[in-house]
């Protein structure tokens, strides 16, 4: 049985990286399914992708990191610890991330905020039973197509998003690479080690076995990272562990 990852980022960026990133992966399940209901939820999701791009500039801000992984990575050449044929496919797919992100307009999500069918569905899809037939007819005959007809239109609208989500997949996929993984003490449940003097950590993956039915709270900030398990009773109210046990927890500075 594959091991959970509860990952915990420092920044609000690396908040919306993952946020995103887990709407892009319920939209990938989503699409390539027939069912009329699956299709509605693909359509939300991307109506939620649109809401979280839409607040910040987040495209800028992603090329701005690709643009720094490369120079680092370039920095690497010449090194004799370092695979330059690993190197070269690094640096490859994150200039081919850069440059179809780049070749985008700065918000990708208004081309899809341009169209009028789109936005009717969006302005009550979260309207509790919104998107009836009386509601929203046009809507509903969508629903009535065939699941090619409908996935058609949804791979044409996702599309638009596309280079985001490669820039997000290449860029998350470096961080996590780049981590440092330790077995680390847990005491009566809880481990805690003071940050101070290191270099600022973007991300924390605690990896625990899923037969154990941890739960854990992660806090932290610049000077501290807190970990308190946690198991949840019959009622699902989460009671604090009180064993000593060690996991494996990786940090991404």
């Amino acid at each position: 049985m594959a091991l959970i990852y509860y990952e915990y980022p420092f920044t609000e960026g690396i908040r919306t990286m993952l946020r995103l990133e887990r709407l892009f992966t319920r939209l990938a399940q989503l699409v390539p399914r027939d069912s009329a209901t699956d299709h509605h939820y693909a359509l939300a999701t991307l109506f939620e992708i649109m809401d979280v791009t839409s607040r910040t500039d987040f495209r800028t801000d992603l090329l701005q990191e690709l643009a720094r992984q490369h120079t680092l990575f370039e920095g690497y050449r010449g090194n004799p610890s370092i695979s330059e044929g690993a190197l070269n496919l690094a640096i490859d797919r994150i200039s081919s991330a850069h440059r179809r992100l780049q070749a985008t307009p700065p918000k990708p999500e208004q081309a899809l905020a341009s169209n009028e069918w789109l936005m009717s569905v969006r302005s009550r899809i979260n309207i509790p039973g919104g998107t009836c037939e009386f509601d929203l007819p046009a809507y509903f005959a969508w629903q009535q197509e065939s699941a090619n007809r409908r996935r058609h239109d949804l791979l044409r609208w996702v599309g638009v998003l596309d280079p985001l989500a490669e820039a997000l997949e290449v860029n998350l996929g470096l961080l996590r690479e780049a981590g440092v993984t330790q077995m680390v003490p847990f005491r009566s449940g809880l481990f805690q080690q003071n940050l101070t003097g290191s270099r600022p950590l973007l991300l924390a993956r605690l990896q625990v076995d899923p037969g154990a039915h941890l739960i854990p709270e992660i806090s932290g900030n610049r000077v501290l990272l807190a970990i308190r398990l946690t198991r949840a009773d019959h009622e699902g109210k989460l009671r604090p562990m009180t064993d000593s046990m060690q996991l494996p927890l990786t940090l991404c500075a």
